[in-house]
């Protein structure tokens, strides 16, 4: 047998897929275990790519992304106070592929990145396969903000990178200002970059949701990641972005471009139509959602953190006594409901709802998840 790259020797199936899978095997099981809208992608936006194949947009797009997209994304970004200019945006294939290319284009073997835990399982997937290392950051103890002190006692010589996503995937949590200060202090004025993952940002629900990316301070230190995917329904377009200074593109576009060659042109002229939209039904939809759960849980003895944003809660099972991957596995096959382990996030003794599916399946699964625990 011939040796593999040995980075990838760590590196396991996604348990999110895995539970999605064993849901899915599980007749008449609900399903709450994808972050995948149940929304169809807007008409105006499907309208946009139509267009463009019929004009025959089906040829190469310059690496970099379309000079339409980028200007739009420029504009949006702006708009907002993250003062970026086309030259600084990086169209791609999601904002998975926009981390992957951000962390590996920045990190080298040995190096660490700092990550608030709960948290998306990419980021130390990408640091495994980049040979680096993830530290875990763990919030849940500081009510999931970040405190100050043991931020600054995780950094060592080695960091090279903490990934704030906010709002949270799992938590829905959106990081208070006192907690984007504390990270904004830990990195200024050294080499460390902050990447902020803003995939949620456009679904939050709260009136003040901080953004180190509006922060002017750190723009050389900044690299923000994007999706077309949760605010406006286009998973399966699998478009996204990155923003970063002048000095780490010259890298990460020679990188992107050796991965991808450049994101479909079709699917470009359709992202650009999207960042017209207004998505305020969607996420007012969600928020709807979101206070249904948080009610049926409460009713059911369970706590959580409050969410905030996304579209997630991380519901505490500790009471119990059994880890969240059998509870889990147990509520599919005992119960009839699928939803995700908190291990898989970092996080023992929780459990991950995705509430991004229809209020039917909504109120049938909490039903189910009663009875279920109501047998315990």
């Amino acid at each position: 047998m011939i040796p593999l790259n040995q980075n990838l020797s760590a590196l396991t199936r996604s348990q999110i897929r895995v539970y999605t899978n064993l849901g899915r095997a599980t007749p008449g099981c609900v399903m709450l275990t994808l972050g995948e809208p149940d929304f169809d992608t807007p008409q105006t936006i499907k309208a946009a790519a139509v267009q463009a194949l019929a004009e025959n947009q089906t040829h190469y797009a310059p690496n970099q992304g379309t000079a339409e997209l980028r200007q739009a994304v420029a504009d949006f970004e702006t708009r907002r106070g993250h003062a970026v200019r086309p030259e600084q945006v990086l169209i791609t294939v999601g904002a998975c592929h926009a981390l992957f290319t951000a962390l590996l284009g920045i990190l080298n073997p040995g190096d660490e990145i700092i990550v608030p835990t709960p948290a998306f399982v990419l980021y130390e997937t990408i640091a495994q396969i980049a040979g680096a290392k993830m530290v875990a950051l763990d919030v849940s103890k500081t009510g999931f903000q970040i405190d100050a002190q043991a931020l600054n006692d995780a950094i060592t010589p080695r960091t090279k990178a903490i990934v704030i996503n906010s709002p949270c995937n799992p938590t829905g949590i959106v990081f208070s200002r006192e907690s984007m200060e504390a990270v904004k202090q830990a990195v200024l004025g050294r080499p460390i970059f902050v990447v902020c993952d803003n995939v949620y940002q456009q679904l939050c629900y709260v009136d003040s949701c901080p953004d180190l990316s509006l922060d002017g301070e750190l723009q050389e230190q900044l690299i923000l990641c994007q999706s077309f995917s949760k605010p406006y329904a286009m998973t399966g377009w699998r478009v996204g972005y990155l923003t970063c200074p002048d000095y780490v593109m010259e890298r990460l576009l020679l990188l992107s471009a050796a991965q991808i060659t450049a994101v479909p042109t079709f699917v470009q002229t359709a992202a650009a139509a999207a960042l017209g939209e207004d998505t305020t039904a969607m996420r007012e939809t969600y928020r709807r959602r979101r206070n249904f759960v948080c009610r049926r849980l409460r009713e059911m003895g369970i706590s959580f953190p409050e969410p905030e944003g996304a579209f997630y809660v991380f519901a505490d099972i500790r009471r119990f006594s059994m880890d969240s991957g059998t509870f889990c596995t147990r509520m599919i096959r005992e119960g009839g409901v699928a939803a995700v382990p908190g291990s898989c996030f970092g996080a023992e003794g929780f459990i991950r709802l995705s509430y991004c599916c229809s209020d039917e399946s909504l109120e049938t699964g909490l039903d189910r998840m009663e009875r279920f625990i109501g047998s315990l």
